[in-house]
């Protein structure tokens, strides 16, 4: 479970599996599972495992606080590179610094996929709406430690928030922020809205924003996507933006394959999030699973 207490954390609902609330519990408990790396071992090593690509952070993040902690990961990313298994890592906390080292010499031996989500600069609205998390800056301070060790970086843009960070020179400036980083490619994505956390953001956006609230009524009505007019017209805006700064696809024959949402059905990964042996170029996004954003 996650520490981060992002008001628009789709994780949230998953913490009355539990039979704990998606509120004050998901806010103030977190599960840990100490014995992680331990029971991967034993699950890699059984003759039925056929080393299919293992995806860590698309529903919680392993790189929250607690990890500065329990340091499970080191176990866990030893215990696949051992196993020949490939993997990808999708993050919003800087704790993966720590294990560079370790991730280097991982990628010398099986395919590896690193992914950091960055949603904006502004620091007002990430102190509020995401507490708990490393800053804008701290992530791409890691994108840039990334890169210096030769290891693939893709970065989420996620999530764009409608009338908050959506304007061309916010996502101008943090496209360039990212590309001057170091990142090997960009998927934008808008805010999704699961049920757990829309009640959640909804309060927050009208304690913080409220003259924003009638919009997102409008913009979202019961569905958890915002309406597909405003989607395509993010990614008419998005889309040249991010071949300015040099980051859409090497290799893109169509508009599926740019990683710029016409709709969040068309988005694909970033290039270097995802093990290049495990998948397609153009693995599509998967909002359902992808809880992390």
């Amino acid at each position: 479970m996650c520490t981060c207490a992002d008001h628009n954390c789709f994780a949230r609902n998953t913490h009355t599996y539990l039979d704990l609330d998606s509120g004050h519990d998901f806010d103030s408990q977190v599960v840990v599972k100490v014995n992680a790396a331990e029971a991967l071992r034993a699950r890699l090593s059984s003759p039925r495992w056929t080393r299919e690509h293992v995806a860590m952070g698309t529903n919680t993040d392993p790189y929250q606080r607690a990890e500065g902690r329990y340091r499970l990961m080191p176990g866990i990313i030893q215990a696949l590179a051992d196993t020949g298994t490939p993997f990808s890592i999708l993050t919003k906390g800087t704790t993966m610094s720590r294990d560079i080292p370790l991730l280097a010499a991982a990628a010398k031996r099986v395919p590896v996929g690193l992914g950091v989500s960055i949603a904006l600069l502004d620091k007002e609205i990430h102190h509020t709406l995401e507490p708990g998390t490393p800053s804008p800056q701290a992530r791409l301070e890691l994108v840039r430690r990334l890169a210096d060790a030769g290891l693939p970086c893709g970065v989420f843009i996620a999530p764009v928030l409608p009338g908050l960070t959506d304007s061309a020179q916010q996502l101008d400036d943090l496209l360039g922020a990212i590309a001057e980083a170091g990142a090997t490619g960009v998927t934008v994505l808008a805010l999704h809205l699961r049920p757990g956390a829309r009640e959640w953001f909804a309060g927050w956006l009208k304690r913080e924003h409220p003259s924003l609230v009638p919009g997102y009524r409008e913009l979202y009505g019961n569905g958890s996507y915002a309406d597909r007019r405003y989607r395509r017209r993010l990614a008419g805006l998005v889309e040249p933006l991010v071949r300015k700064h040099g980051l859409a696809p090497k290799v893109a024959r169509d508009a599926a394959a740019t990683g710029v949402p016409g709709a969040e059905e068309d988005a694909t990964w970033p290039a270097g999030a995802l093990p290049v042996d495990a998948v397609a170029p153009a693995h599509r996004v998967d909002q359902e699973q992808l809880t992390l954003l």
